[in-house]
């Protein structure tokens, strides 16, 4: 084991992943699992028409805690944190001062005055001094790094997790609450970020393989690594945090503006007020001022295009690179997204991507690859 290794942080399911042989990599600062035995396509396809059980452990989990919380944090994001009922999840984007992404998260009221917040894994610490740093005068804000983070995810996922938590197939796409499942306290929300239906689990961490154990052993469910994470997420034309999106692009670049709600925006009751505002409004205001936009893209040969391959448009000219890409296992074609200007976004546009010097034509397609399949009751 090399110094760079011995320093890897590990899960609470650490020593489960190994008993099952999973080939683990860095990822966040952490030591995870990326594939299985069985393999990435084998996973990936698994979830879409089973249950695959997910550890995001690296992620970070926080609560905001006080009367001034939901004001205090809807200081921070462009999102309507005010008026979300109690149980209901919202997708958010932390902004700096330019109106650039510091990171995407999620987060759902517990209670009046308790928001429960979920932040990427390599962005965490910066999230939480971030947050301290702008409302924690206002509010309470308590990192979580005793408790785990598992996701359920698949059209079978609500079949494995009623049988130990009954009543749970009564949430609905983007709400959550807490249950007892196979003895462990957990707060379950039903959301992930597969396109599929499922759960995402937050349990503490001293419970966690007890659970992760409970789960595996439905029929249903298999392990799942990062790599069909992360082939899963963009067919369901997801952004990955530090790829698709980061503190150089705004959210109506990215194609983020559905989670701006009508009450932040202009002429909206609560319009702005959040950091880099003018600059995000104005771009939701008057499109033409983009000078980017955040598209999908298949490759028309059979070639997989992955991130960092520089673009094209179809006369030559430089566009940039391409933020994610792989051979869509669910689509059986290479898919891809990248920033390219406005005038290069209509779908069927032609652009090509230079693999190992070679030009390999793509076209401008509509997101998500792989509709998603929520259950919204």
């Amino acid at each position: 084991m090399s110094a760079a290794d011995a320093a890897l942080l590990t899960t609470p399911l650490n020593a489960l992943h190994l008993e099952l042989g999973a080939r683990m990599v860095p990822f966040a600062g952490y030591s995870m699992p990326v594939q299985y035995p069985a393999g990435l396509m084998a996973e990936h396809l698994h979830t879409r028409q089973a249950a695959g059980l997910f550890d995001v452990s690296h992620m970070g989990q926080l609560r905001l805690v006080g009367s001034d919380a939901a004001a205090a944090f809807e200081s921070l994001i462009p999102v309507d944190v005010i008026d979300l009922p109690v149980g209901k999840q919202r997708y958010g984007l932390l902004l700096n001062d330019e109106g650039g992404i510091i990171d995407d998260l999620m987060f759902i009221k517990q209670g009046e005055g308790d928001i429960f917040v979920i932040v990427n894994g390599a962005c965490k610490a910066g999230d939480i001094a971030h947050i301290q740093a702008r409302i924690g005068q206002r509010c309470e804000v308590v990192p979580m790094p005793d408790h785990a983070l598992l996701a359920l995810q698949g059209p079978q996922a609500v079949a494995a997790l009623s049988r130990l938590a009954p009543g749970i197939e009564q949430l609905v796409f983007m709400t959550g609450g807490r249950y007892e499942i196979a003895g462990c306290d957990a707060f379950v929300t039903r959301s992930g970020y597969t396109g599929e239906d499922g759960f995402e689990i937050s349990v503490p961490a001293s419970q966690a393989e007890a659970l992760a154990r409970a789960l595996l052993a439905q029929p249903e469910v298999k392990p799942i690594g990062l790599g069909a994470r992360n082939s899963l997420r963009l067919e369901a034309g997801l952004c990955l945090y530090g790829n698709d999106i980061d503190t150089s692009t705004t959210p109506p670049e990215a194609g983020l503006n559905w989670a701006i709600q009508k009450v932040r925006r202009t002429g909206g009751a609560r319009a702005g007020g959040f950091p880099g505002a003018a600059k995000v409004l104005a771009q939701i205001d008057d499109p033409a001022t983009l000078a980017r936009k955040r598209v999908g893209l298949t490759a028309l040969e059979r070639v997989p295009v992955r991130e960092h391959t520089p673009l094209q448009s179809a006369e030559g000219e430089a566009l940039g690179e391409v933020t994610s890409g792989l051979l869509g296992p669910s689509v059986n074609q290479p898919i891809a997204m990248a920033y390219v200007p406005p005038a290069l976004a209509a779908i069927g546009t032609r652009v090509q991507a230079i693999v190992r010097g070679k030009p390999v034509p793509m076209q401008v397609c509509a997101m998500p690859f792989v509709a998603p399949r929520y259950y919204r009751g």
